[in-house]
C-alpha cells in the first residue's frame, strides 16, 4: 500500500477544488470545548456552574506546500533556489487556501474546507491562516511554503443535538420533597436552571421559598 497524502478538498461554486499536501504533517491537533455559565443563589457558599453548550471542534496543522521542479542540470539539482522552468508560484496555491476564509457569493458564507488524510476526515471552515515562504528562485519566486491553518467543525442541527442529563420538562409532573430539598435545587434537577425555582413557587402558591417541609408534594409544570 503506498503512501497517503494529506489534502484539503475546498468547496466551490461549480465544484470542488483539491490540493494534495506534497509532504504530510508531523501532528496535528484537535481541540474540544463546553461553555458553562454560573449562577449565584442566595444562601449557597458559591455559584452553581451551569452547562450551556458544546464547542465546535477546532482543528490546528501546519501543511508544507512545494512547487519547485529542478532543473534537468545536475548542478541545478543540487542548489537550492536555482529551480529550472517548469517551476511554479507556490504563492498561487496559498491564495487558494487563504481566499477560503471569504464568503462566496451563492453560499453567503465561507466555503466548507475537508481536511483529508488518513482516518481523519474534518470538515469545518478555515478561521484563520498564516503561510511562510521558505524557498525562492533566482527571480525571486517563491516555490516553497509552509501552511498554518485553524479549522472550526461545521456541525448540522441535528448532528448538535446532546442527549440532556435532565428528565423530558415538557411535561408536568410531581416531586415529593425529602429532607434538605430546596426548590432551587429542585430546578437545577429538573430544568437545568437554577432560576426557575420562582417557576415552581408560582405554580404551587408558595410564597416564601423557605417555607417547604420534608413530605410536601409539589407541581412541576410543563415548560
Amino acid at each position: 500500500m503506498g503512501l497517503t497524502k494529506a489534502k484539503l478538498v475546498i468547496e466551490k461554486e461549480a465544484g470542488s477544488k483539491t490540493i494534495d499536501v506534497l509532504f504530510n504533517p508531523s501532528e496535528y491537533q484537535l481541540t474540544d470545548g463546553a461553555s458553562y455559565s454560573e449562577k449565584r443563589v442566595p444562601g449557597l457558599d458559591g455559584p452553581i456552574v451551569q452547562y450551556i453548550s458544546g464547542e465546535a471542534t477546532e482543528l490546528n496543522v501546519s501543511l508544507f506546500l512545494d512547487t519547485y521542479v529542478p532543473s534537468s542540470s545536475s548542478l541545478l539539482s543540487v542548489v537550492p533556489g536555482l529551480g529550472g522552468n517548469s517551476s511554479t508560484d507556490v504563492s498561487a496555491i496559498t491564495k487558494e487556501i487563504a481566499d477560503a476564509t471569504s464568503i462566496v457569493g451563492s453560499l453567503h458564507r465561507p466555503p466548507k474546507v475537508t481536511f483529508k488524510w488518513g482516518s481523519l476526515n474534518f470538515e469545518g471552515v478555515i478561521t484563520k491562516v498564516s503561510h511562510t515562504y521558505t524557498m525562492f528562485t533566482e527571480s525571486g519566486m517563491p516555490v516553497r511554503a509552509k501552511v498554518n491553518l485553524t479549522f472550526r467543525s461545521l456541525i448540522s442541527p441535528e448532528d448538535s443535538k446532546r442527549k440532556s442529563p435532565f428528565e423530558s420538562p415538557d411535561r408536568t409532573k410531581y416531586r415529593t420533597l425529602t429532607e434538605g430539598t430546596q426548590l432551587w435545587s429542585l430546578a437545577y434537577a429538573e430544568y437545568g436552571d437554577p432560576e426557575m425555582w420562582k417557576l415552581i413557587a408560582e405554580e404551587n402558591g408558595i410564597m416564601n421559598p423557605l417555607d417547604i417541609r420534608p413530605g410536601q408534594v409539589v407541581r412541576l409544570p410543563a415548560v
